[in-house]
């Protein structure tokens, strides 16, 4: 009696011991939805797909991806911020939630988010047509220098948009008013880069990627990129650095983040995956194939990353006169 009393309480026990370790089932324990803030089949959504597919592989669960868009980028960046801070949901994240806060479309910054790793920038050339007088990045800088402000044009996207704000960068670092050139909104850079080849504009600051099309069809020359180093995909492109010496970059990134407090077990696994995933054949081939800037921090890395844009970037609005906050 006292043997089969005793072996049901030590039974008891071992099952009130066991409930909290079934409870606290080891992340990911089931499928995990990632977020896009733009629309299918741009370059976000790419990026975020193809970090998906190989994700699927490290941690061994379904990655769902929905497209939140609308709001310029706000729906979805907000969307991601306002999760449940379980790793269940998590998105991309990119350059424009350092730009949304400063025209007031936002309260969301880069705060918001817990950095898991930065996958990608895709730094913006400086284009000319291929019949331009100007040839080389440091002619065409000499000319911008030499003229009155607004006579020569640019574009590459909307009005205060990221290769707007590049812009007016490149011209403060030469020590020029952010609005020296006059800025030409479009509706993204392929039809910029037909306005430039068309003659109706002097240059474009959208990226080299967007680019490619009129550059392998020798219709227009990219002459420098805003970078600290020479893109894998176009090495023959110096930087602006080794063209003119000054050390100014931005570009449009992209990386994995969740919202704020994501508990310490996920960001230490997605930490480890993500950078499984950024050395694969697999991503490394697909970045190469679409000419994506190969760029990789990790959570901490990517955290200073997004500290730095945001002050840049709110410099470069605020002299452009297109910050509102």
């Amino acid at each position: 009696m006292y043997d089969t009393s005793r072996r049901s309480l030590l039974g008891a026990s071992g099952a009130l011991l066991a409930a909290p370790a079934l409870a606290q089932a080891r992340w990911p324990a089931r499928p995990i939805q990632m977020l896009c803030p733009w629309a299918a089949g741009g370059g976000t959504d790419a990026v975020l797909r193809i970090v998906a597919t190989l994700l699927e592989k490290e941690l061994g669960q379904p990655i769902n991806v929905v497209n939140r868009t609308g709001g310029s980028g706000v729906v979805g960046h907000a969307a991601i911020a306002a999760a449940a801070p379980d790793g269940y949901t998590l998105g991309i994240i990119t350059a424009e939630i350092c730009m949304l806060h400063w025209q007031g479309l936002t309260e969301v910054t880069y705060r918001n988010f817990t950095p898991l790793g930065l996958m990608n920038n895709d730094p913006p050339g400086i284009q000319v047509a291929s019949n331009s007088r100007y040839q080389d990045v440091r002619a065409l800088a000499e000319a911008i220098k030499a003229s009155r402000p607004g006579q020569f044009k640019c574009s590459g996207t909307g009005q205060g948009g990221i290769w707007h704000l590049a812009l007016a960068g490149w011209l403060m670092a030469m020590g020029l008013p952010a609005a020296h050139v006059r800025w030409v909104p479009s509706n993204g850079a392929a039809p910029a880069m037909q306005d430039l080849v068309a003659g109706g504009l002097d240059f474009t600051t959208n990226s080299v990627v967007e680019a490619r099309a009129m550059l392998d069809a020798n219709r227009a020359k990219s002459l420098a990129v805003m970078s600290n180093e020479r893109l894998g995909a176009f090495p023959s492109i110096p930087t602006l650095k080794e063209a003119m010496g000054i050390e100014y970059a931005t570009g449009a990134w992209r990386g994995i983040a969740g919202p704020a407090n994501l508990p310490a077990e996920v960001k230490t696994q997605m930490n480890a995956a993500l950078d499984r995933v950024f050395k694969s054949a697999e991503y490394v081939g697909f970045m190469n194939n679409r000419g994506f800037g190969l760029t990789y921090a990790d959570a901490e890395g990517f955290g200073r990353h997004m500290a730095e844009a945001d002050t840049s970037l709110g410099d470069a609005m605020k002299a452009a006169g297109l910050a509102r906050t």
